[in-house]
Formats: structure tokens, sequence, C-alpha cells
């Protein structure tokens, strides 16, 4: 079955923060607590994942380990869409709702990040590249978020080390992402940081949000 990827962080006044929060935060939360997942995201701390050009070797190869193909799995269903995250941006749970037109509509290209693919999930690609010693540094939950401007600069210097890299680094980085970028595209290493910079220096609110389009 197709489907369309969105991650998206979109920066905005702490009035509209507060306006999204009673939607946006149980939604959050829910997801955050729903089952297994906090299990999920302990397996991936206490063990990463190896490079993705590795995963799933087929059954009866020398190499092939079920319970590797059992990490990968639970790695994918952590960074997926949460269930009730998706419900409320598409407007299943208020029809009233609806995120394209109710988050994102009209902002200017600096106060928004968008990364959207087909088929693929950039929060798993993104998490994969920085690895979880890195991604524990970030607030919120597998790219969702929802903070006030006080927290996003409470929330900046630990963002910096998550996202910062030197050459090496990068490139290391870089590898694991295993998304396709148009030519300009901003990329899932950029984007955040971008974001976090600009919502810190402007007095903005971020609202981070991975969801399927629809």
């Amino acid at each position: 079955m197709g489907f369309t990827g969105i991650w998206a962080i979109s920066s905005h006044p702490d009035s509209f923060v507060a306006a999204l929060a009673p939607t946006l935060l149980p939604a959050m939360a829910a997801d955050r607590c729903r089952p297994g997942a906090q299990d999920r995201w302990r397996r991936w701390q206490r063990a990463p994942l190896p490079e993705h050009t590795t995963w799933y070797t087929p059954v009866g190869t020398p190499s092939y380990s079920a319970a590797a193909d059992a990490a990968v799995d639970s790695f994918l269903r952590l960074t997926a869409p949460g269930q009730a995250v998706d419900d409320v941006c598409d407007g299943t749970t208020d029809p009233a709702f609806y995120a394209v037109d109710d988050v994102w509509a009209e902002l200017a290209q600096e106060d928004v990040f968008l990364s959207v693919h087909s088929k693929q999930y950039a929060v798993a690609s993104f998490l994969h590249a920085v690895g979880p010693a890195r991604a524990a540094l970030l607030p919120g939950w597998c790219g969702n978020f929802l903070l006030t401007s006080d927290q996003v600069r409470e929330q900046l210097g630990a963002v910096e080390r998550a996202l910062s890299f030197g050459p090496a680094e990068r490139a290391a980085a870089d590898a694991r992402d295993w998304l396709h970028y148009a030519p300009g595209e901003e990329r899932i290493l950029d984007g955040p940081l971008r974001m976090w910079r600009h919502a810190a220096r402007n007095g903005l609110g971020l609202c981070g949000l991975a969801v399927h389009l629809s």
C-alpha cells in the first residue's frame, strides 16, 4: 500500500502554540504512552542498529538473523507516525481541524521545515542517522513536539549538541540517511537545527509533526 509521510517543523507565536496545545498535546502524550512504545525506544537505545544497507538479509543466507530483523521491525514501528497524532492531524478526531490548513497554511519559507517522501518516514531516517545518544537529547517524541518560545530557548543548547557535527561525523550521519532529495531540498540533518535557531532568535515557539499526508 502506498503512503506519503511528512515531517514538518514550524515556528509560531506563543499565542498560536497555546491555541494548538489542547488539540495536539493529548495526542502526542497518547502516542508516547501507547503499548510497547517505551520498550521499543529503550531497545534502540541499548542496541543501535547497523547500517540500513545490511537490514533484512534473506532467510537462509549465512548472515541472516531473526533477532536482527526483529530489532529493525521494532525501530520502524517506533518511528512510524503515531495513530493518535495522525488521527488529529488528518481530521479524523475533529473534522474542524486539519494540520495542512490549520498549522502549515500560509507559512513563510523560513518558518517551516518540510520533509515529504513517498513510502518513507523522514523521522525514521533522521533518528537512524543521528543515532540514539544524540536522539536522547532532543525534546518531544519521535519528531512530535509542541513548545513555547521559552521552552525552545531552554532546549536550544541540547538540540545544538545533538545536531552539530564535525566533518567526519556529518559524513557518517549522511551515509545513514536513506532518504532521496531533490536538488536544493533541505536535508533532515539541516532543517531541524535551522528551525530551532530561527525560533530561538525570533522569540517563537515550535510545532513538530510526523504524520501521514492525506
